[in-house]
């Protein structure tokens, strides 16, 4: 059965490559293992990548009840509180060095949104009303400085003015409004009001799919833009399989955990829609491609994009139980990622993309900056969570 798989792989494999980065000396978890699993103990530790450590730490004490967990998920926060978050100005930091001084003070939005859903995961775990209160500091600071009345900038200097940031644009250097950060907004927006029932929140996240319906999802092409200008109009023919597969399963657990029914009529034909045209376009059998610029298709199979396929095909045969093709992609691409994306090496775990016919890229770390436990952690808990028996 393969969600017995998969448990014992967070719980054999997953789980202990990142308990094996814990700094004991100065907080925090280690901020990169390259491509030959070599632990670089000097390399900035992003507060991003913490924050989803965090994250992932507290569901999974959530999950398997074992305080080993819960210890790891305690040591995260606190290296949050206490280096990662800028007490002058607010917010949190890009990166921090090893010896705990920021290394770049800028502030991604997605990594305020990434610290508010570790930390409302955090509150579920703890009852840590302290956790709770910083989570909705960073959402009133999201909604003061990070938004306008079209949507939510990327990138700011210390002192919140806005700043390009060619790490969230790199296929469109002109956009000033992105999707992916989008994405993370909605899911901790999401997992905040599913642990407060905040009415606030709740207004958010409905402003936030009403601005999919209305500005993002291409109703033509049945897909969402991914780069903007300010007033979000998209600037670019660019069409990423993997935001695609997983937006539309967490559009549809905001849609499930706000209880308002117009927006699951309004919201439920546009997640079917996207997750039928990935199978059509993207889906080859047993993987997801990455994405397509101007029409040409990246191959490539991110580790990400597979675990979010998992999800997202699960979310739409759960939608549509009469789509059996969804479950058995999601059956072939735990297939595909267990055969090559996960590292066979000892102590490793998962590459960060792998070719086609599954030969891993070179050169690519399996721990940094943009590489965390998340994603292939979050597939793991929505199966064993999941009531399809897959």
């Amino acid at each position: 059965m393969i969600k017995n798989e998969i448990r014992n792989h967070l719980e054999n494999v997953i789980i202990p490559f990142w308990k094996n980065l814990r700094d004991y000396e100065n907080g925090g978890y280690f901020g990169e293992v390259d491509y030959d699993l070599k632990i670089n103990k000097f390399a900035e530790k992003g507060c991003l990548l913490n924050s989803q450590i965090l994250w992932f730490f507290a569901n999974t004490f959530t999950l398997l009840n074992d305080e080993s967990l819960l210890d790891e998920a305690k040591h995260a926060y606190l290296f949050l509180k206490e280096n990662c978050l800028d007490t002058e100005n607010g917010g949190i930091f890009w990166s921090i060095r090893n010896n705990g001084v920021p290394a770049s003070t800028d502030k991604y939005t997605c990594t305020q949104a990434a610290s508010i859903y570790a930390l409302a995961s955090y509150y579920e775990a703890t009852s840590d009303n302290e956790a709770l209160n910083l989570a909705f500091d960073l959402f009133s600071l999201i909604e003061e400085k990070c938004t306008d009345k079209f949507g939510y900038k990327d990138s700011f200097d210390e002192y919140f003015n806005y700043i390009p940031n060619d790490e969230l644009t790199e296929n469109c250097p002109t956009a000033e409004k992105t999707l992916k950060t989008l994405l993370y907004i909605l899911e901790a927006y999401t997992e905040l009001f599913r642990v407060s029932q905040n009415k606030a929140v709740k207004d958010r996240l409905e402003w936030i799919l009403s601005t999919i319906d209305e500005k993002i999802y291409n109703p033509t092409l049945r897909r969402l833009e991914i780069f903007f200008d300010a007033k979000m109009n998209p600037v670019i023919d660019f069409h990423s399989y993997g935001y695609d597969i997983e937006a539309a399963w967490l559009i549809d657990r905001a849609v499930e955990v706000i209880k308002n029914r117009s927006y699951f009529i309004r919201m439920t034909p546009i997640t079917a829609n996207i997750t039928d045209e990935i199978l059509i376009i993207a889906f080859d059998g047993n993987s997801l491609a990455y994405e397509a610029l101007k029409g040409e298709v990246n191959e490539a199979r991110r580790w990400w994009v597979q675990a979010e396929s998992v999800i997202g095909f699960l979310s739409g045969y759960k939608r549509e139980p009469k789509r059996i093709e969804y479950l058995e992609a999601a059956r072939n691409i735990w297939g595909f990622i267990k055969e090559f994306v996960v590292d066979q090496r000892a102590d490793s775990e998962w590459f960060t993309e792998v070719l086609k016919d599954g030969f891993p890229t070179p050169g690519l770390p399996l721990a940094g900056l943009w590489k965390s436990p998340c994603h292939n952690g979050r597939m793991c808990f929505e199966v064993i969570r999941s009531e399809v028996d897959i």
